[in-house]
């Protein structure tokens, strides 16, 4: 579903007074008579530039590898029901040999594709090619929280692609659109 330009200017104004995505959805429903899923109020806030108040960033505390000790903070969450671990090992990325490696190397774009079979218990599924060349297994469950599988324990994505991500698997979802 598309917005109008004065709905996104009252999404973009509901974000700035600090609400989270869970009550910008709510809010559309009630105030605007629009039915998203969270998935959907997510990619369109990402879609409009914007940072909710559930997604901003905690600052980062500055403390040595030897002090950093795992917190709550850094489990599982709703947004992300499987955090990729840090390295704590120091072990090297997965490389274009690896067989879920890009086939193109390094370099390149973010591409999505959308498997044709769909896993149990998932409303899709399929696999995303990051622009370093390491391929991910992606799924969204069936209340529209989306999940990345890395190939190998420790990765993480580049940031700058996660919003390309989230825009490409929307596109797909949509049917190309």
């Amino acid at each position: 579903m598309q917005l109008d330009e004065n709905q996104k200017k009252t999404v973009a104004g509901w974000v700035e007074e600090g609400l989270d995505l869970s009550a910008i959805q709510s809010r559309l429903e009630s105030e605007m008579d629009v039915r998203m899923t969270y998935m959907d109020v997510r990619f369109l806030v990402g879609d409009l530039e914007l940072t909710p108040k559930d997604e901003e960033p905690e600052p980062e505390e500055t403390e040595s590898e030897e002090e950093a000790v795992p917190t709550p903070a850094d489990g599982p969450t709703p947004e992300n029901p499987f955090p990729a671990p840090e390295n704590p090992m120091g072990e090297a990325s997965p490389t274009a040999e690896d067989p879920l490696a890009d086939d193109a190397g390094n370099g390149g774009e973010v591409s999505v594709t959308v498997s044709p079979v769909t896993q149990p218990g998932m409303m899709a599924s399929g696999s995303v090619t990051f622009t370093d060349g390491i391929k991910c297994e992606w799924h969204v469950d069936q209340y529209g929280r989306p999940s990345l599988v890395p190939p190998s324990d420790g990765y993480r994505p580049p940031e700058a692609d996660m919003a390309k991500f989230g825009q490409e698997l929307q596109k797909e979802l949509r049917g190309g659109f």
